[in-house]
């Protein structure tokens, strides 16, 4: 038994690092000379050449002073050729701004649903079911939807409404549209 067994451990582990570590170093310089090499071959390549940059056409500033040409963004040529078309009883056409907006006027008519019917006094009430989960009854000349939309016709499948909107030239049209039965009430 040797007097230093602690130090011929740590010489031995000295050892054991150096041979590792010696020994991988070694083998990556063994591999470079190929990549030195295909460094060495793409840096005596000659330089392909570039390009110039093609020249800019100058802007060419286009004013509509000739007769025969229109202004495309001249909508007055467009609103005068659709109030040509307007029917007389429609130039008229307003929304009454003064009338005190009904509840269901408040959500827009895609979101309300018809769940059913009522008959009270010889009345026919359609049961319109809210986003709110409301139940509101209504009647022939009360309004629904964000449009404007005056109630013409009930029937036991669909509420018939008449609105009033923009035709997008500064007056108003007529529109139909309806407020159908619920599929989920039809079914029961």
């Amino acid at each position: 038994m040797s007097r230093y067994p602690a130090s011929r451990h740590r010489v031995a582990g000295l050892i054991f690092v150096v041979s590792v570590f010696g020994g991988g170093l070694t083998g990556c310089q063994k591999g470079m000379g190929d990549l030195e090499h295909y460094v060495n071959e793409v840096k005596a390549r000659k330089a392909a050449p570039v390009q110039p940059i093609p020249e800019a056409k100058p802007y060419r500033k286009f004013e509509y002073h000739d007769v025969g040409l229109r202004d495309p963004f001249d909508s007055s040529v467009i609103s005068s050729a659709v109030a040509d078309t307007r029917h007389p009883v429609n130039q008229g056409l307003s929304p009454d701004q003064n009338r005190t907006p009904e509840y269901l006027e408040s959500f827009p008519l895609d979101t309300l649903r018809m769940v059913g019917t009522l008959e009270q006094n010889q009345t026919l009430w359609a049961l319109i079911k809210t986003p709110d989960s409301t139940i509101q009854r209504v009647t022939l000349g009360n309004h629904m939807g964000q449009n404007f939309g005056e109630i013409k016709g009930i029937s036991q499948s669909a509420v018939k409404l008449t609105e009033i909107v923009p035709d997008g030239f500064g007056g108003w049209r007529k529109k139909e549209a309806s407020v159908a039965m619920s599929e989920s009430t039809a079914r029961r």
